[in-house]
């Protein structure tokens, strides 16, 4: 399996990183993306990479939570590792007004300096939006087409949302949130209609622990190695094997972020 998205560096994971990894490699989770979502987060990524340097990757990005914090200075730093060919998305980015921690105005703004840079380097997107659809499909409406590629990471949205998406080509990425009976059940009706070459999964660690994990976990930190509960929800919810679902997003995920074919051996 290979996880999308996990937040790696977040501070929950510093006293015990490298034994996160050897859980998440012992798991079945061949490749691991880091996910930047900050000037912060997108620096210390790039240092954790190296605790296993063919086994995980890096996107570079400003979740719109810190929208308000978006400068030229920090477009120079995204732009300076996709120029080192350090990345493999940019990313976090998009909308969202659930929390609206940042002006809106930012928000879109600091949205769009990122499409373009993925756009002048070549690569794909990684995509947060919540509460925001109609603005954030508008804004990647215009961008689509110069885009290589992108997907719409921790997919909680309605099915007309979904269509929108699907429309324009997006991957999906379906998290945890599919094991919540209290939020995610109507996931477990649409996910059935996104194509199997566009569907990736993601464990969005340290956020969004699977609540159907058995017995439940002391710590209400997600890790890479829950991945696996993520893939038995999506691929019952879509009537097929495991095995598939696994090979197939795995499949997807190698080609979108165009990681190496060939899994390496566990261990760090």
């Amino acid at each position: 399996m290979i996880d999308i998205g996990a937040n790696l560096a977040d501070a929950s994971f510093d006293a015990d990183r490298p034994d996160v990894l050897d859980r998440a490699w012992s798991a079945g989770v061949e490749h691991i993306v880091l996910t930047g979502s900050s000037a912060f987060s997108n620096r210390r990524v790039q240092e954790i990479i190296g605790l296993a340097p063919s086994r995980l990757s890096a996107t570079a990005g400003l979740h719109p939570h810190y929208a308000s914090e978006w400068t030229p200075a920090l477009g120079d730093e995204i732009h300076a590792l996709a120029n080192a060919h350090r990345l493999v998305a940019v990313g976090e980015c998009g909308l969202d007004y659930f929390r609206d921690l940042s002006d809106r105005g930012a928000q879109r703004r600091a949205f769009i300096e990122q499409l373009a840079i993925a756009v002048e380097h070549g690569l794909p997107v990684f995509l947060h939006q919540r509460d925001a659809h109609a603005d954030f499909v508008a804004v990647l409406r215009e961008y689509r087409a110069s885009l290589v590629d992108c997907v719409v990471h921790c997919f909680t949205d309605t099915a007309d949302a979904l269509a929108d998406y699907l429309s324009l080509d997006c991957h999906i990425g379906i998290t945890g949130w599919i094991c919540d009976e209290r939020r995610g059940q109507h996931l477990l009706d649409c996910v059935g209609s996104i194509p199997p070459q566009r569907l990736m999964i993601e464990t969005d660690a340290p956020y969004l622990l699977p609540r159907t994990i058995r017995p439940r976990p002391k710590s209400r930190r997600n890790e890479p190695m829950h991945l696996g509960v993520v893939a038995d929800a999506v691929a019952a919810a879509r009537d097929e094997s495991v095995e598939m679902l696994r090979s197939a997003t795995s499949a997807n995920a190698r080609r979108f972020y165009r990681l190496p074919e060939t899994p390496e051996p566990a261990g760090r």
